[in-house]
């Protein structure tokens, strides 16, 4: 099987549905022999944020010359991005060894497409004698894939509404689910969140006798700033104080992404027999390799992409954005997905846009340009439908001028898109 057809195969057999469940991970695991149960690393949820501080525990890690798998959902542009060894994505004949050996098995437990991802990347880390294992959770984490993993350290970075079918449709029901990852004895960071989630959440961890550090009480930032060329912030907890960090992601919330990073990367030190550095620390954080997260793509006019998808996520793009182009003309480029909340995420996009180029893009998801279309007016912007995302930003490229911002979000498909095309854009 070459790897296009393994492509093809996964995904138009096991990719319809979500199968929210562990029975049938942890047949297959069993299968294995229990490489989950084998591994030392960081476990990470939460509904926006955990993609980055994975990567930012990666870098971490790697400064520490640590043997490093990251497992990351989705992925943009490769699906090998979804599996790295040591910063780099796992090796095609690697990928398509291990899926063949463990075929039989996925097939008879009738994975899904996010099972058998997962699969891979616990039986190929323990492998490869992976010394921090880091996995991000697909969806909610009580049923996910995931769980399994018998992580050193939990984080939960925050809790916001997304996924509200398969999660519930209040913050309590959210938590909850996220709060299925903690283990028993096992040290659980809590990012930036409001108090109904993070009390539900520390009475979970109680009942598991797992520590919790929490952002804002055990460790903190202060004066995050934000330009182009990343964030720099102050971080303090009752053992370290950094001053004047430097972290390669644009964004005041990537400030609290590294702070959660840092703790978690910290804790899991110590659990291994080693200390913090300050001066690895500060090398990692100019290290971060993360796409698709205010990223600056080309200048004159300057292009970025970002991947918010959900209410929060979107209004965090905003806010940063007001920060970072203070009196600037935005021309939004957004594609979004329908089953999210079309209303507050185009709000809050026409609010810093000067133009929004209304598209649809490629996933089975996508919500329709004319509903999309529809609340734009509502929100008496200026815009214009683009029926492919591409060709929308061909569209903003056009008419923007070199002194202003073209920015690309509103899904990971979206800017996914962009970036597969972005050496005949740019």
């Amino acid at each position: 099987m070459k790897y296009q057809e393994f492509l093809d195969y996964i995904y138009q057999r096991h990719s319809g549905n979500v199968k929210l469940g562990l029975e049938r991970m942890e047949s297959i695991l069993k299968a294995m022999d229990s490489p989950n149960e084998k591994l030392k690393g960081i476990h990470i949820a939460g509904t926006n944020g955990k993609g980055s501080v994975a990567a930012i525990c990666e870098a971490l890690s790697l400064e520490y010359g640590l043997r490093t798998g990251l497992n990351t959902s989705p992925h943009l542009v490769d699906y090998r991005e979804r599996i790295r060894i040591n910063g780099k994505n796992i090796q095609l004949n690697e990928l398509m060894k291990t899926y063949k050996k463990w075929q039989p098995v996925l097939e008879k437990n009738e994975a899904s497409f996010f099972e058998i991802t997962t699969a891979i990347a616990f039986y190929y880390f323990f492998q490869k004698q992976i010394e921090n294992a880091i996995f991000e959770v697909g969806l909610g984490g009580r049923l996910d894939g995931t769980n399994p993993f018998a992580a050193t350290v939990s984080v939960i970075t925050t809790i916001s509404y997304d996924h509200t079918k398969s999660l519930g449709n209040s913050i309590e029901k959210i938590a909850y689910e996220k709060a299925g990852i903690l283990k028993n004895n096992t040290p659980l960071i809590l990012g930036k969140m409001d108090k109904t989630a993070s009390n539900i959440i520390k009475q979970i961890a109680a009942d598991k006798n797992a520590p919790v550090y929490e952002l804002g009480k055990d460790f903190q930032i202060s004066n995050p700033l934000i330009k182009e060329s990343g964030t720099t912030y102050n971080y303090y907890s009752d053992k370290m104080e950094l001053e004047n960090l430097t972290l390669n992601l644009i964004g005041r919330h990537q400030a609290y992404n590294a702070a959660v990073a840092i703790k978690a990367f910290s804790i899991f030190l110590e659990k291994i027999g080693k200390k913090p550095e300050e001066q690895k620390i500060r090398k990692a954080l100019k290290k971060v390799n993360w796409q698709g997260r205010m990223q600056i793509l080309s200048k004159d006019p300057l292009v970025l992409i970002d991947g918010a998808h959900n209410e929060e996520g979107v209004r965090c793009l905003s806010e940063n954005l007001k920060e970072l182009f203070p009196g600037k003309k935005i021309f939004f480029v957004m594609a979004i997905l329908r089953d999210k909340n079309l209303k507050s995420i185009i709000r809050n996009i026409c609010s810093v846009s000067y133009k929004v180029y209304v598209s649809k893009n490629k996933s089975t998801r996508a919500a329709e340009i004319e509903d999309q279309v529809e609340i734009v007016k509502q929100n008496h912007q200026n815009f214009e439908a683009v029926y492919d995302v591409v060709e929308a930003v061909e569209k903003a490229l056009s008419e923007a001028g070199k002194e202003d911002v073209i920015v690309i979000s509103g899904s990971l498909y979206t800017i996914s898109e962009v970036l597969k095309e972005k050496e005949n854009l740019f």
